[in-house]
């Protein structure tokens, strides 16, 4: 958690003054909406207020920040990725077994939420994982499906079960 005896309003607020509109004018141009770089910059700044990084000892702050936005903007992308393959698995159901706005909040949360339980997988284990939660597939499947062997996958299984069990909710 934050040292509060290094981490002082007025350090914070200088942090804040010196580089918030870098940031945000650098989001802003990755991402081409003023709406979300207000965002992400805020939630880097949250971000950095809730870390043990300490503000004050800061060599770079600007690529402190930086790496931190970074981190957030690829977050979002994956979100935003998620959002719309969801979106587009949802129109392709007929009309009638279309979930209601609610469902589809719940699900969409839900979705988001296995994104960031797995968030820091290799790609591979992460695959695996999904492979075998969401569409039920076996070891054997999985492996031709990843072009691995069925001993690969039971340890992409475990790393992915580790990891799981690891995450503080």
């Amino acid at each position: 958690m934050v040292d509060t005896a290094t981490l002082t309003p007025r350090t914070l607020h200088s942090l804040y003054r010196d580089h918030h509109g870098w940031l945000e004018s650098w989001l802003r141009k990755r991402m081409g909406n003023a709406w979300d770089a207000a965002d992400l910059s805020q939630d880097t700044f949250l971000r950095v207020l809730s870390s043990s990084q300490q503000i004050a000892d800061l060599q770079e702050p600007r690529a402190y920040l930086l790496t931190v936005g970074k981190r957030l903007l690829s977050n979002f992308y994956t979100r935003r990725s998620l959002e719309q393959a969801y979106l587009e698995a949802l129109a392709r159901l007929p009309e009638d077994s279309a979930p209601s706005p609610e469902q589809r909040w719940l699900l969409l949360e839900t979705l988001q939420a296995l994104d960031e339980l797995l968030d820091g997988l290799p790609t591979p284990v992460r695959r695996a994982f999904l492979l075998s939660q969401l569409e039920g597939l076996g070891y054997r499947d999985i492996a031709q499906r990843l072009e691995v062997s069925e001993r690969t996958v039971k340890r992409y299984m475990a790393q992915a079960y580790e990891h799981c069990l690891s995450v503080d909710w």
